[in-house]
C-alpha cells in the first residue's frame, strides 16, 4: 500500500518519463556501455547534466523563460536522488550503463530538480552506481552500507574529475537530494570543511536527508537568504504528520531550512511567500501550492494545492522537496551567488 501512494504522488508531481513534458531519449546518452563497469568522468556519457552538451537540466520552464539570462558564473555539482526502486530487480547496486534507468534519472530528477540551478550556473550531475532503495530500508546493513560505499566512490571521482578538468578554481555551488545528499555530506565534510575550498562554497543545498546539528564541525547552516559558505536543508511533510518509519525514531536534533524564509526559526511562512512550484506540467509555475514552517527536525506544509489534489492522501512530500519550492530556490541561488561576490 505504501509503495501504491508513494506511486501515485510521483505521477501525480512528475508524471512518467514516456509523458513528461520533455523527454530525452538520445541513444547516445543512454545507451552507452562500460569498460568493466567502471565510471570514466571523462567521457559525456558519464555525466546526466554537463555544459558541454544538452541535457534536461537545461530546460527552463515556459513562464521563465522571458527573464532567463543564461550564465556560468558559478558551477553546480549536482548529486541525484535515487531513481533505483524496482523491487523486483533484486541488486544492491545500479549498472552505471543501465538505458532505462538513466532515462528515468534524466526525465526526473536531472529534468524536476537540477534545471532548478541553470540560471546563473554551469551544472555538472554524474551518473554512478547507485544503491538500491531498500539499501534505506533493510537490516542487511553490511549490504546497503556496501552499496552506498560503492555509490560514494563514483560520486567522489566524478567530483575530483571535476575539479580538475572543469571548475578551473570558480565558486561551488553543491546541491543535491535524497541519496545524493548522503553522499553530498561526505563530499562537503571531505573536501570543503576546514579547508581552503570551503572559500569557495557559495552554499550547499542538502535536501530530503536529515542533517544532524553536530555533523559538521565548521561549516554553518545559512542563516538566511543572503550567507554564503553554509548549507540549507529541509525534508517536507504534510502539516501535524509524524513520520514513524525514520523521523519518529531520530534521537538527534537536526537543521532545517524553512525555504520560503530561509531561516531556521519556527516562523510560519504563508502561501503568499511561495513563489512558484512546479510539478508534473514542466513548463507550468504554480503559485502558493504551499506554505512552509519548521517543527523540530522537519519541514510542516499544508496539502498542497493544484488540479488533482483530492487524489493526494500521501503525507511525506519527500519527492517534491524541491518542486514545490521551485521558483524560491532559483531566486535564492541569485541571490548568494552576488553576495558571494560582494565578500
Amino acid at each position: 500500500m505504501a509503495a501504491l501512494k508513494f506511486t501515485l504522488l510521483v505521477l501525480l508531481l512528475y508524471g512518467c518519463s514516456s509523458c513528461s513534458r520533455k523527454s530525452f531519449s538520445n541513444s547516445n546518452q543512454h545507451g552507452f556501455k562500460t569498460k568493466g563497469g567502471i565510471a570514466d568522468y571523462s567521457d559525456l556519457n558519464f555525466w546526466a547534466a554537463h555544459p558541454w552538451k544538452w541535457d534536461p537540466s537545461d530546460s527552463v520552464p515556459l513562464p521563465l523563460k522571458k527573464d532567463y539570462r543564461k550564465d556560468s558564473v558559478a558551477d553546480v555539482f549536482f548529486i541525484h536522488p535515487t531513481s533505483f526502486t524496482d523491487y523486483t530487480d533484486t541488486a544492491w547496486t545500479a549498472p552505471i550503463d543501465d538505458a532505462n534507468l538513466n532515462l528515468k534519472t534524466d526525465n526526473t530528477s536531472i529534468l524536476y530538480q537540477a534545471s532548478v540551478f541553470n540560471e546563473q550556473c554551469r551544472i555538472f550531475a554524474p551518473r554512478y552506481h547507485q544503491a538500491h532503495l531498500r539499501a534505506f530500508y533493510s537490516h542487511d546493513r553490511a549490504k546497503a552500507d556496501t552499496a552506498f560505499e560503492i555509490a560514494y566512490h563514483d560520486v567522489k571521482a566524478a567530483f575530483e574529475y571535476f575539479l580538475k578538468h572543469f571548475n578551473n578554481g570558480r565558486p561551488i555551488i553543491i546541491a543535491a537530494h535524497s541519496q545524493g545528499t548522503l553522499h553530498a555530506g561526505r563530499l562537503l565534510k571531505e573536501f570543503f570543511e576546514g579547508k581552503p575550498m570551503q572559500n569557495r562554497l557559495v552554499c550547499a543545498y542538502l535536501v530530503g536527508m536529515p542533517v544532524p546539528e553536530n555533523y559538521f564541525t565548521s561549516l554553518p547552516p545559512c542563516k538566511d537568504s543572503l550567507s554564503t559558505g553554509c548549507f540549507v536543508s529541509w525534508r517536507t511533510f504534510k502539516r501535524d504528520y509524524i513520520d514513524t518509519l525514520f523521523v519518529s525514531k531520530e534521537n538527534f536534533k537536526c537543521i532545517v531550512t524553512n525555504p520560503l524564509t530561509w531561516t531556521t526559526t519556527a516562523d510560519y511562512a504563508p502561501r503568499t511567500l511561495n513563489t512558484g512550484a512546479v510539478l508534473k506540467n514542466f513548463n507550468k509555475i504554480s503559485k502558493e501550492v504551499v506554505d512552509a514552517q519548521v517543527y523540530q527536525n522537519i519541514l510542516w506544509t499544508c496539502k498542497p494545492r493544484f488540479f488533482g489534489n483530492i487524489f493526494l492522501t500521501q503525507q511525506n512530500y519527500h519527492i517534491a522537496d524541491i518542486n514545490f519550492f521551485y521558483t524560491n530556490i532559483r531566486q535564492n541561488v541569485r541571490t548568494r551567488i552576488s553576495m558571494f561576490w560582494k565578500h
